[in-house]
């Protein structure tokens, strides 16, 4: 008995679980360019009209323009390397390693913005209120336009009638990364508006600091929660996701008496799945009748099941 390639056509499949997001990618784009623009208005702007708000948020803008640029690098790299075989399961850790880094460039950026206006309020100077006042409610404007562009607004629901919702789960954080900069940086732009307008009637010079200071401080939050999805996600510390759950749910209901001896589950996208399942059963059932069970669960793309019969010692 010989094996045909048309036989093993039978029995493979591809490895391409990620099937992208173009639109994400390309409103990323068009995000990296209009932060551009603001982030040179606000350098220049806080420099010399002496706004300690603002040029906090320019230069918060500017890591953001490399962070941005490295979520477009992320998507393009991941489209790119797609049928590349050295990837075993697919190329969609591409994007979560940019989001990690992204995470990384934020917690930089709130480090920077927390020494600069610590620094300005021990060493407090004039500011140009009206003309700061004028960029920052501009950087707010685009802000705000970019966060439009990349919200992400992705829901996932089980087909097979379950009601729960994965949405924790199966976020795009390529996106999500990008979403949260440009949030942040909106932050820090209302923050900058908050202080000038209190200097501004009130005489309140110490707010512009001190509001640089309460946006580093969120900042440094956002960037630590993202830090710890992707971080979970790259180390592949996803036990915890309801499919884990499901596959035992399965296995306990089966017709066929069975116990699982060992299980892996990993994610290689958004909202796919692979595990491998180690099986201890007394009947005599081939790893094909669990697959079945396990495939009402549309997540599960790349299923692996070994059968240990209870009698012996011998793998199926």
């Amino acid at each position: 008995m010989t094996i045909t390639d048309k036989s093993l056509l039978n029995w493979q499949h591809s490895h391409v679980f990620n099937e992208g997001n173009p639109l994400a990618e390309r409103n990323t784009k068009w995000a990296v360019f209009l932060t551009a623009l603001m982030m040179i208005g606000e350098i220049f702007g806080g420099w010399f009209y002496n706004s300690m708000a603002l040029l906090a948020d320019g230069w918060h803008m500017s890591s953001h323009v490399l962070a941005l640029g490295l979520s477009v690098f992320a998507y393009r790299a991941a489209r790119k390397l797609t049928h590349d075989k050295r990837f075993a399961f697919g190329t969609w850790k591409i994007e979560i390693m940019g989001g990690y880094t992204s995470a990384i460039f934020l917690i930089g950026v709130a480090a920077l913005m927390l020494y600069q206006s610590t620094l300005r309020l021990i060493s407090p100077m004039s500011i140009h209120y009206d003309q700061a006042i004028a960029i920052a409610a501009a950087g707010l404007v685009v802000n705000l336009l970019c966060a439009w562009l990349l919200k992400d607004g992705h829901h996932h629901e089980h087909s097979h009638g379950h009601e729960h919702s994965h949405d924790h789960h199966h976020q795009d954080l390529n996106l999500r990364s990008a979403y949260l900069h440009v949030v942040a940086d909106a932050a820090t732009s209302v923050f900058a508006i908050i202080a000038l307008f209190g200097g501004k009637f009130w005489g309140a010079s110490w707010l512009d600091p001190v509001m640089g200071i309460v946006g580093a401080l969120l900042v440094l939050v956002w960037a630590y929660k993202l830090l710890l999805q992707t971080g979970h996600v790259l180390l592949d510390a996803e036990m915890d996701a309801p499919v884990v759950a499901e596959i035992h749910e399965v296995i306990e209901a089966s017709p066929i008496q069975a116990k699982i001896t060992d299980l892996h589950v990993w994610r290689v996208s958004k909202n796919k799945y692979a595990c491998i399942l180690s099986l201890l059963t007394t009947e005599n059932v081939t790893p094909d009748y669990f697959k079945k069970q396990l495939s009402i669960h549309e997540e599960l793309v790349h299923i692996t099941v070994e059968i240990n019969p209870l009698q012996t010692t011998n793998e199926t």
